[in-house]
């Protein structure tokens, strides 16, 4: 009787029991813990927030002294190269301020000082003919070669700066006193580019380079279609070195040579990218000359530019769904193709013009994202992957990396200029217009899109 009774009490203790003493009835199949309530951001939450990260490259990360852009941020070295400012990527950079003070991200005042800093560091860093070179030196403003012969003036960088000074200039122009300084400033920076002397004596087309040691040699044409356009834009713009209307028309357009009858996944090239055979190039030939540059309603001669660009990020599109090589994650919430960090073959770092015609498996976040204008759902579909699905994998110190590669489990914790730099200003321009309104309203932009012959229904240009 006795055993029978110890083996009763001793069944009842471990019913009544479990491993906290919290007197629970014990239970062998415990449900399993809730799933966290994932992510979820609305529109306009997710918009903020990547255009606040984005801008932190230009804000947080610019070099110390200039306060312009560096050449790159790399999270795993953040000393590495800190001197070296990227002349195009700072126009960028400026654009991104303006649009970190229009919403609030980022104090006017500061802003305003910081300005300052960075166009007095312009107005006395070393110019070519007007021409600042692609990189700059953030100590000295001396040029620093970007290779032996590219020691001098860049004028394609040198534009991408300029359409920033125009922007700054547009912003601030009616502000306070300080502000008001700064536009003036921003002016007169843009107005010192010689833009005609970049045409080689005359010819009817510009040139990418020109060195006091090298003269022409690299001998660069910039001829259409690539990422150039805004380069004759201003060129025909400029109010005291404008270049003649030939020049756009013999250099860039070719002669209509520009224009192209090929079609990829139903959608129309327009225009005959350059080396692309018939498909299209990197998406950054769809971005860097229309940070500020509308393509609402754009026309001239040879095309309608909102077709092209619109077409160029959809054919990108279309091919990542389309998936021909099979690759992981490729799809609708995953796309983009264009240059910049990359993963070489032997799982090291590099660089690379990723395009549908050179897909090594490398999505650049920067290549949807800064195409919101164009596809926004499908670029909406990769900021929620980007930031709601993978934001421990693919999300830094200032916005999403450079490169990714779900196919290789890769990523790179790195940051470039001209990359990081178009997201802001063209999530705006979807949400506001406000990047392509300042920059279209410019009186000497719209009298050179005029003489080149352009209309823009969007902006009343005739």
């Amino acid at each position: 009787m006795k055993i029978f009774f110890h083996l009763f009490l001793i069944l009842s203790i471990l019913s009544c029991s479990d491993d906290s003493g919290s007197g629970e009835p014990f239970n062998p199949n415990p449900d399993p813990e809730p799933e966290p309530n994932p992510i979820s951001y609305t529109d306009d939450e997710i918009m903020d927030l990547v255009q606040k990260d984005a801008i932190k490259y230009f804000w947080e990360y610019a070099n110390a002294n200039s306060k312009l852009a560096r050449e790159r941020y790399h999270e795993d070295n953040p000393t590495l190269n800190q001197e070296v400012v990227t002349t195009g990527g700072s126009g960028f950079g400026l654009m991104n301020i303006v649009v970190g003070v229009e919403r609030g991200f980022i104090p006017r005042t500061e802003a305003v000082a910081r300005l300052n800093t960075a166009l007095t560091f312009l107005q006395n860093a070393q110019r070519f003919h007007g021409a600042w070179p692609h990189w700059i030196d953030g100590n000295s403003g001396n040029v620093l070669p970007f290779s032996t012969m590219d020691n001098g003036g860049d004028l394609v960088e040198t534009a991408f700066l300029c359409q920033g000074l125009i922007v700054v200039r547009e912003y601030f122009k009616d502000g306070s006193d300080a502000e008001q300084a700064i536009a003036n400033l921003a002016d007169e920076l843009w107005q010192g580019v010689e833009w005609d002397w970049y045409t080689q004596g005359g010819q009817n087309v510009l040139y990418w380079h020109w060195s006091p040691q090298y003269q022409w040699q690299m001998n660069f044409r910039l001829e259409g279609y690539n990422e150039c356009l805004i380069t004759y834009v201003l060129g025909a713009s400029s109010p005291t070195y404008p270049i003649h209307e030939e020049a756009f028309h013999q250099g860039w357009a070719r002669n209509g040579g520009i224009t192209s009858g090929a079609s990829q996944f139903g959608f129309p090239v327009i225009f005959n990218h350059n080396g692309a055979n018939g498909s299209v190039g990197p998406l950054f030939w769809a971005q860097y000359s229309y940070l500020g540059l509308d393509p609402r309603g754009l026309s001239d001669d040879y095309g309608n530019y909102w077709d092209a660009v619109a077409n160029h990020a959809m054919i990108n599109y279309r091919y990542a769904v389309n998936n021909p090589r099979s690759y992981e994650d490729y799809g609708e919430n995953l796309w983009g193709l264009t240059a910049s960090y990359t993963r070489n073959a032997d799982g090291t770092t590099g660089y690379s013009a990723h395009s549908v015609q050179n897909d090594t498996g490398v999505i650049t976040p920067t290549a949807a994202l800064s195409s919101f204008p164009y596809t926004p759902q499908e670029s909406m579909n990769v900021l929620r992957y980007l930031y709601e699905d993978h934001a421990d994998d693919y999300i830094g110190v200032a916005g999403p990396y450079d490169a990714i590669s779900p196919e290789y489990n890769w990523h790179t914790p790195r940051y470039l200029a001209i990359d990081q730099g178009t997201i802001a200003p063209m999530v705006e321009n979807h949400r506001t217009g406000l990047i392509w309104n300042l920059f279209m309203q410019a009186p000497e932009v719209r009298q050179g899109l005029q003489n080149l012959g352009f209309t823009s229904t969007q902006h009343n240009i005739n």
